[in-house]
């Protein structure tokens, strides 16, 4: 993969259903190779997750990673993306 062919964005993730976990870590196995760094936090208070997926990948790649992740109920996905 041409890096000029990909982009680098962070996908934020929050878990507001726990018992979604296991389909969240499905779909990141997935697509392993285009994350570079991922890192969790539980927010015990707001009985929430929040999980930051940083990735080097594609333009469709990413979209499909965060509509996915979007897409489980009790789970919200947003990318942000670089500039370069």
């Amino acid at each position: 993969m041409d890096n000029r062919e990909t982009r680098v964005a962070v996908i934020s993730i929050i878990v507001e259903s726990p018992e979604r976990v296991g389909e969240i870590n499905d779909i990141l196995h997935d697509c392993a190779d285009a994350i570079i760094g991922r890192m969790g936090l539980p927010y015990k208070e707001k009985k929430i997750n929040i999980i930051s997926i940083v990735v080097d990948a594609p333009l469709n790649v990413i979209n499909n990673i965060s509509g996915r992740l979007g897409r489980l109920e009790g789970v919200t996905a947003k990318a942000a993306y670089a500039k370069c």
